[in-house]
This record gives C-alpha cells, sequence and structure tokens, in this order.
C-alpha cells in the first residue's frame, strides 16, 4: 500500500548538526497547516489505493498543536482511503512529550512515535544544541509507554567528538532498558552550511572522526544484535516483526506521496519535490497550484536507486528483480561487480540475494556505488 509523508518544518531549536528543511518561528504555522491540507486535496488522484502508513516528519511534528494536526488528519481521511491497520508516525522531542501532550496525542489515529533522544548525557546535548535534557529523554519513553504508546523507536546518534566508547555502550544500554522495539542510530555527519560545520572549518569544533564513527557503528551492531534486535537496515534495528512500516517501504521502492515544503514523492517511476521554502510553498499553493518540480528518472537511475536502497537492508538485493526489471544487461554487469566484494567478504551471495556481510556495512555506500550503472542507456 502507498504511504504519505508530511514535512512539518517548524522546530524549537537549531541542532548544531542539522541541515533539514525547518523554521524556529511559528508564526506562520496557522497558514502553513492550511496549506498543507490544500495540497493534499490537490494530490486525491495520486493514490488510488488504500493507504498503508503515515508519517510526520520535520523539523518537529510534535510541537503543532492537537488542533492543527486533527486539520491534517482530516484532509488525509476525506481525500484517501486509510487502511484501519495503517502505521501512523510522529517524530517527537522528548521535551514535547508531557502528560498533556500525549492526552492529546492519545485523541488523534497516531499510534508510533520516533523520539530524538540522540543521547543520554546532557554535556552530549548542550553541544548538540538539543532542547531537551537527559532525564527528559528516559522520562518521556517510559511516560509514553504508560499513556499506551508502546509502538516506540527512538533515534541515537554516534561518531562525534565528546562520545567515547564507553559512553556510547551506555547509551545503547540504555535504549535496551527502556525496552522499546525499534532503534534508529545514525553517524554523525558534517554537513555544509550547518553551525557543525562552521564550527569545525574555524577551528573551533573537533573534526568527525571516520576511525571512531566506525568502531562505534560496529559495538552498536554487536550490542543490539547480543540483545535480540535484527539489523534490518543499516542504521535500524528491531524486535522482529517490529519493522519501520513507512521507512521499510522507502527501501523497497513503494510509492508514496510527499507533502510540505521539501517534502518528496515517488510513483514508482519518477520522483517529486516540493522547495525548501515556507513562503514559496504557501504562495505556489494559494495560487492554486502545486509546488512540485518533477525529476524524470532514467533507467540508470531507477537500477541505481533499487541497489542503494537494496542492498542496505537485511532482505538484500534480488539478482531475479534485476533481470526482470531492468534485463539482462544489468544482471550480467552486475554479476561482473560483485566479485571482487565477494573475495573481500564484503557480501553474502545466497542464491539470486545479495545481503553485505557485518565487515560489508561498514563500506555499504562505497560498494553501492561501484554496483551503480553509469554511462549511455
Amino acid at each position: 500500500m502507498s504511504g504519505i509523508y508530511i514535512h512539518i518544518p517548524f522546530c524549537k531549536k537549531a541542532c548544531h548538526y542539522c541541515d533539514f528543511h525547518f523554521s524556529t518561528s511559528l508564526k506562520y504555522a496557522d497558514e502553513m497547516v492550511e496549506a498543507i491540507c490544500k495540497e493534499i486535496k490537490m494530490k486525491k488522484n495520486r493514490i488510488s489505493g488504500q493507504v498503508g502508513s503515515i508519517y510526520f516528519g520535520g523539523g518537529t511534528p510534535s510541537i503543532l498543536s492537537q488542533v492543527a494536526l486533527q486539520k491534517i488528519f482530516d484532509a488525509i481521511n476525506h481525500t484517501f482511503s486509510v487502511d484501519a491497520n495503517a502505521e501512523i508516525t510522529i517524530e517527537t522531542n522528548p521535551d514535547d512529550l508531557t502528560a498533556q501532550k500525549l492526552k492529546e496525542l492519545k485523541q488523534l489515529p497516531v499510534n508510533r512515535f520516533s523520539v530524538g533522544i540522540q543521547s543520554f548525557y546532557d554535556e552530549d546535548l548542550i553541544w548538540m544544541n538539543r532542547a531537551h535534557q537527559a532525564q527528559e529523554a528516559e522520562d518521556c519513553i517510559r511516560r509514553s509507554q504508560d499513556a499506551g504508546f508502546e509502538n516506540l523507536t527512538l533515534d541515537l546518534v554516534y561518531g562525534y567528538p565528546l562520545l567515547t566508547d564507553q559512553k556510547w555502550l551506555n547509551n545503547i544500554q540504555k535504549a535496551i532498558e527502556l525496552e522499546v522495539p525499534h532503534i534508529s542510530a545514525y553517524a554523525l555527519t558534517v554537513e555544509p552550511r550547518t553551525a557543525l560545520a562552521h564550527a569545525i572549518k574555524n577551528k573551533k569544533q573537533t573534526p568527525v572522526s571516520d576511525n571512531q564513527s566506525a568502531a562505534q557503528f560496529v559495538i552498536l551492531m554487536d550490542k543490539l544484535i547480543d540483545a535480540g534486535f535484527e539489523h534490518y537496515e543499516i542504521s535500524n534495528f528491531a524486535k522482529p516483526n517490529h519493522y519501520a512500516v513507512h521507512n521499510t517501504n522507502y527501501w523497497k521502492g513503494v510509492d508514496y506521496i510527499g507533502i510540505g515544503p521539501s517534502a518528496h514523492g515517488f510513483n514508482g517511476q519518477n520522483r517529486y519535490m516540493n522547495p525548501a521554502n515556507n513562503a514559496l510553498y504557501m504562495e505556489t499553493l494559494g495560487n492554486g497550484k502545486l509546488p512540485e518540480i518533477a525529476e524524470e528518472l532514467s533507467l540508470n537511475d531507477r537500477f541505481n536507486e533499487y541497489i542503494m536502497t537494496s542492498l542496505r537492508t537485511m532482505w538484500g538485493t534480488d539478482l531475479q528483480k534485476i533481470n526482470a526489471d531492468f534485463g539482462k544487461d544489468f544482471l550480467e554487469e552486475t554479476k561482473d561487480n560483485l566479485k571482487n566484494f565477494e573475495d573481500k567478504d564484503w557480501l553474502m551471495i545466497d542464491g539470486d540475494k545479495i545481503c553485505l556481510s557485518q565487515n560489508g556495512k561498514l563500506f555499504a555506500d562505497h560498494i553501492a556505488s561501484e554496483l551503480f550503472i553509469v554511462g549511455n542507456e
């Protein structure tokens, strides 16, 4: 079933490492919600069947009021047929998940939280410029569980200068002890035009170490697998049958529509992108037009995306699918390119299924890029 991604472009604070599209001013929040609802209605014909997942990302969607979120749900339900068992996720920050906020969220169809914990150490959260404190991170998870929200995933970050291996182990252990069924963990990357990039350039911050990130990724894999989690995607770990439906559909190439400024959509053939500009987004919709720009994907593009996404998952890359969807030439070139990585023990080949080994997961992006098809079609 198709999915819906909704980008809510507001945050309380700007994290030093973040390059997502957002504003720290809520001045035009009501107008933004109206524009989002209008875009939903204008995309009525993009989904013919049922909606299987809805994901509120950002920014920080939990910053919106219950009334604002309900308006968006009303627009979705009036426009599309949503499956009764659809996964409906909202990204939240720990400081937003007060007892009152949880009571409000209970009135909405939300059934899954993605909580931006990042670290259980105050000094790390200050370094990141996060809006919450470490104790709030732990308390909000337990408070959510007590309120009946058990389908939780929390985000952790590793590979930054303050994070020793022992602190990282402690963060992972704390997440395990909180008994959440899903954990996402990301190596800190220094994105251009962020406060962190500026500070490193001016020698006010220590550069990020690739060796540290690799070592802490290995710690992460070992610790969570020992705790009964399945490493089903490079950055994602879940207890059995608790995979993120919405994100898994991204990796499997399922159709979805993107709503909100900077949001992307995919129809199986082409990608659509909204401008990362709140004023332009609202103005365009106010004029009765969709703000999106289409990116036409060539056969090579679609093959390369399949390689990049499928190889990151435990389900791996299917050679039969390559043959069926892209043709014999793509299949033969892929087989030829696999040999080098199999010799290095970076890939595991079982019949027509290709998966990364644990060593190979350290080089996932490199391996995928080497398998890409380039040149004339």
